[in-house]
């Protein structure tokens, strides 16, 4: 069985909150006004689905969203969000499962390759690099370890606690930002939260 968040859906925000305070909504909400009007996004493990209420703040009509979470118990959460006039299509299956009719304007990935063991992400990455079009945006969210003591002693933590529950497949942050370069991506923006243990980044994929 493929990890997920199944048997964390029911404390996940709140545990969340309690360690990072705003700090990982914070992240996320700064990229979203990088969403273009009007546009077709697709959303891959967005968790209890209250992005999609941030999203409405921003826009709120207009958007296609596709939005694929493993977890059961994380769409059902999601599928109770108010999402404006918004048009979402929710999909409960690993995303190397789904292949769209045809390519997104923009990606959101919020805190997702994070879970996988390098070979993994390395294969999801260029699938989701597959559903996007040309010069479309794609907008990560993640951890990382940027030289402070902390940093690796949380990310242990947090792996060895979200492991016991099934969660993730690894204990080692893979290389995610390699991904991205290897493509041929841009960085059109970058900010860090909490410390520097949080990363948001806004990728364009090359013409």
């Amino acid at each position: 069985m493929a990890s997920n968040y199944d048997h964390t859906a029911w404390f996940y925000d709140p545990v969340s909150k309690l360690v990072f305070g705003r700090s990982i909504i914070k992240s996320q909400v700064s990229l979203l006004k990088h969403i273009p009007a009007a546009s077709t996004i697709l959303i891959v493990g967005g968790g209890t689905g209250w992005i999609l209420e941030e999203i409405a703040k921003v826009h709120p009509h207009g958007l296609q969203i596709i939005y694929v979470e493993i977890s059961a118990q994380m769409t059902a959460l999601s599928r109770k969000r108010n999402v404006g006039d918004n048009l979402v299509t929710f999909i409960n299956k690993p995303i190397e499962e789904v292949k769209l009719g045809k390519p997104v304007d923009a990606v959101i990935t919020p805190f997702l390759f994070d879970n996988f063991n390098q070979e993994n992400l390395e294969h999801i990455h260029t699938h989701i690099h597959q559903q996007l079009k040309p010069d479309g945006l794609w907008l990560n969210t993640d951890f990382q370890v940027a030289g402070k003591w902390w940093h690796n002693l949380l990310l242990q933590t947090m792996y060895t606690f979200f492991k016991v529950f099934g969660a993730v497949e690894t204990t080692s942050m893979p290389e995610i930002l390699t991904q991205f370069k290897q493509k041929s991506y841009r960085i059109l923006s970058q900010q860090t939260f909490y410390g520097s243990f949080i990363t948001s980044q806004v990728w364009q994929k090359p013409n």
